[in-house]
């Protein structure tokens, strides 16, 4: 089959769409990996062109298709406990965290892809909090993407997928089971009952769905720097509303709140307090 190619025109029609639905700003240089992407759903669709494609996208007022081009242009790479010197930090200061809330502990991952991250979150406070059962506890992890929520709800994960994992923590919080003759591992349910999943973009999203929630720590890792200067600060300012009075947020360590710091108080590389 003929090579779909992306035209510059219907590179800056899809552009324009992504950032103004989706909210990732793409630039220019960006016309190629859009190609690599999204050509297959084009050709899955019948199309014949990438234009017919965002005339496709235009008329689909349902959102069926969105939803599918969220997961198509989103990057989904996680992976259990990344970014070490974060989760150090966490268990240095979860003592103060959990003092200050009297053992209620609200955290939002934003951005959680297949569910490393908030389970991560689950496996952590389980190991480094005495008594944690009698703790109130809520993680709510979010991602703009549908596909990648259903993987991160069922819990279950290939070996590939674990290997960062410390073996302890594979025996204590997953059991093995079998998935097309592959020995796969599926997170307790204990862990998973503390976790809400849903969908939300966080540009884009409604926020008034947070309307009374106060969180202690918002993890959001990577994701802003897809987002253009105007886009990153608006959702600093969300953040900021939504923590509690001393919460942290964690970001990717190639960020940084630059602008922000006005806002938050920095406490160490891609760390922050709200003061």
């Amino acid at each position: 089959m003929e090579q779909l190619v992306l035209k510059r025109r219907e590179f800056t029609l899809l552009q324009a769409f992504i950032y103004q639905h989706i909210g990732i700003s793409l630039g220019d240089h960006k016309i190629y990996l859009v190609q690599a992407r999204l050509a297959k759903r084009v050709k899955q669709l019948g199309l014949e062109s990438f234009g017919e494609y965002y005339d496709h996208l235009v008329a689909d007022t349902k959102g069926v298709e969105l939803e599918y081009l969220s997961s198509l242009i989103s990057t989904n790479v996680t992976s259990f406990f990344r970014e070490q010197k974060q989760w150090e930090f966490l268990k240095a200061h979860l003592p103060s965290i959990l003092e200050r809330t009297g053992g209620k502990l609200r955290i939002w991952s934003a951005a959680c892809s297949t569910g490393e991250e908030p389970y991560s979150l689950a496996m952590f406070l389980a190991e480094h909090i005495p008594n944690v059962t009698q703790c109130d506890i809520k993680i709510l992890a979010t991602d703009v993407s549908s596909k990648v929520l259903k993987i991160a709800m069922k819990g279950i994960y290939s070996q590939k997928a674990c290997m960062s994992l410390k073996e302890g923590y594979l025996r204590k919080y997953f059991s093995p089971i079998m998935v097309e003759n592959e020995v796969c591992y599926r997170i307790n349910d204990m862990l998973k009952k503390q976790i809400i999943f849903r969908e939300f973009n966080l540009v884009t999203g409604q926020y008034s769905l947070f309307a009374q929630k106060e969180f202690d720590i918002i993890f959001c890792r990577n994701v802003m720097i897809y987002f253009d200067k105007p886009t990153q600060n608006a959702l600093i300012e969300r953040f900021h509303t939504m923590l509690t009075k001393e919460g942290y947020l964690f970001i990717g360590s190639s960020e940084a709140l630059t602008d922000m710091k006005k806002e938050f108080k920095s406490k160490s590389a891609s760390i922050y307090q709200k003061g």
